[in-house]
């Protein structure tokens, strides 16, 4: 079983009531730690998290693994590890 650190920043945080959140994916994939982590914010801020029509959370948050944005790594399959930092930054759209 391995643990990963969630930071979460802005409206995450705030709708969460948690800067930090420890968690243990079902698997090694920056997915995985994803979805178990909006299953595991209330239903508002997980619903935040993860376009619904997309089923993907890129289009609401910018997301870092150990400070590097997972678009350079292998976006949502990069492979997790133990001890390992992801970082949730809420996107802002406008219009």
């Amino acid at each position: 079983m391995i643990a990963v650190k969630v930071k979460l920043l802005g409206v995450f945080r705030g709708l969460s009531g948690e800067s930090e959140i420890t968690l243990n994916p079902k698997q090694a994939t920056v997915r995985s730690a994803i979805e178990t982590l909006a299953d595991l914010l209330p239903q508002k801020a997980g619903a935040l998290l993860i376009d619904r029509y997309l089923n993907d959370p890129r289009p609401n948050a910018l997301i870092l693994l150990n400070g590097k944005e997972i678009s350079v790594l292998k976006g949502l399959e990069t492979t997790v590890k133990n001890g390992d930092e992801l970082t949730i930054v809420p996107v802002a759209h406008g219009g």
